[in-house]
């Protein structure tokens, strides 16, 4: 049976059940009298929306049977679009349960065509939610870890995509958070180097006289304390990949040893005589302007060219049109899921703040402020308040009126296409245009689609 299309109805009064029943015979329509049934069919057929009386018995007075009833469900079946049915004299009850992740409510008497239309649009979005998954777990993600959906960084992944495969040394240059590590791991793991070793290394977070023996490793008796022979990372990186991050942090004196191991690809171990073959793939990252270094005499510049073979300059979030709320929706579902959080989303404020903030601190401090949120929400979305963040109204659109036009079209038609995970003709619906008309917007704003 297709769950999104059953239909459970949870209601006691067996005139109403079947009026309802009549009345939804376009859905598979299950009924059940109390929580026991109810429980009973959610686990049987997984229904993809709910219809629940707050009054069920026992103890029909204040709804605790039916607040029980929802509770249940949703921690059986979360994702289920549950609709709470109430009394005129229930709001409260009402409230409180959309509070705790009920869909909607709907107060008696019931009118049926408002009814169904709170019904087949809770259909609808539980039919997108599940397309979606489906389709994530259809699609094998090549870049693993980066959630983006704008232009830059969609080049930028088909950069990574042909030059991953290659042995070409790779330096990553972009701001503090930009994603820089994560990226050199999806380098990796496109690589055919894959199942060996990815092996990081920060210059910058390691004093000057230990970077050395972390490198490239010592002997026994090489210096005070070294009492066993000990392998440096690059020795451990063998066969993998090797990220030097921070690279333009290296001291001036490690820079030729490094040029060395990178044009010989042997390793001599601190005290040791013995040149040591090593097979690595490089790559390396800063946030520095090197070509400034070389200028300033602390960078080597045979170095720079041995090791940006193929450079790859990661813009920062706030150039990245669309990315900022892209990103903070799948780490709030995230860290909603490690945090037993049964969140929505974000409230419409919240939005607005998160696309029209300049994020300097780039996704690292996207998802600390993210991370904080989902702990501190109290309500099903998350609000400016839990995001510690005001709005920026004069950020939000441009003064030109063509550019606002153009503006919210472009950014209408990108979050039409990320509800309906790029299917043409529901994104089509969604903006109330034909699917022509969404082809020609495609071509006047350049926006490419994957089909």
């Amino acid at each position: 049976m297709d769950n999104n299309n059953v239909l459970l109805i949870v209601e006691d009064d067996p005139g109403l059940q079947k009026q309802l029943k009549w009345c939804f015979e376009n859905y598979q329509t299950v009924i059940a009298s109390d929580q026991n049934e109810a429980i009973a069919a959610i686990r049987r057929y997984n229904p993809g929306v709910v219809t629940l009386d707050l009054g069920l018995p026992p103890d029909p007075a204040n709804a605790s049977a039916g607040l029980a009833t929802l509770d249940e469900i949703l921690s059986i079946a979360p994702a289920t679009k549950v609709i709470v049915v109430t009394g005129n004299d229930d709001r409260e009850n009402a409230v409180r349960a959309v509070a705790m992740g009920a869909y909607d409510f709907y107060q008696k008497p019931i009118d049926i065509d408002v009814l169904r239309m709170i019904i087949d649009r809770a259909c609808h979005l539980n039919q997108l939610e599940q397309e979606y998954i489906k389709l994530q777990q259809k699609t094998q993600e090549p870049l693993a870890g980066i959630i983006a959906s704008s232009r830059k960084m969609q080049e930028l992944s088909r950069v990574v995509e042909k030059t991953a495969p290659t042995s070409a040394s790779i330096l990553l240059l972009g701001e503090s958070g930009t994603g820089k590590e994560i990226l050199a791991k999806a380098i990796h793991g496109l690589s055919s180097r894959a199942d060996q070793p990815f092996i990081a290394i920060n210059c910058a977070a390691i004093p000057e006289n230990l970077l050395e023996s972390e490198l490239f490793g010592y002997e026994k008796g090489a210096f005070t304390g070294a009492v066993t022979q000990t392998k440096g990372k690059i020795e451990y990186a063998d066969k993998g990949t090797f990220l030097l991050d921070e690279i333009g942090d290296l001291p001036f004196s490690l820079q030729a040893k490094l040029l060395r191991f990178l044009q010989e690809r042997t390793i001599e171990r601190i005290g040791g005589r013995k040149e040591i073959p090593v097979d690595v793939r490089i790559i390396c990252a800063t946030h520095q302007n090197l070509q400034a270094l070389i200028d300033e005499g602390r960078f080597r510049s045979d170095l720079y060219y041995r090791i940006s073979e193929i450079s790859i300059n990661i813009p920062p979030l706030r150039e990245r049109e669309g990315d900022a709320i892209t990103i903070a929706t799948a780490l709030l579902n995230r860290y909603s899921q490690l945090n037993g959080k049964k969140l929505k989303g974000f409230s419409k404020e919240a939005v607005h703040a998160i696309e029209s903030y300049p994020w300097p601190g780039n996704i690292r401090e996207l998802e600390n402020k993210v991370k904080r949120a989902v702990i501190m929400a109290d309500g099903p979305a998350v609000t400016l308040e839990d995001l510690e963040m005001e709005q920026d109204s004069d950020n939000l659109i441009p003064l030109n009126l063509r550019e606002v036009r153009e503006t919210a079209e472009t950014t209408a038609i990108k979050r039409a296409l990320t509800y309906a995970n790029n299917n043409i003709s529901n994104a089509a619906k969604l903006l109330g245009v034909t699917r022509p008309t969404l082809y020609t917007l495609f071509d006047k704003y350049d926006i490419q689609i994957n089909e």
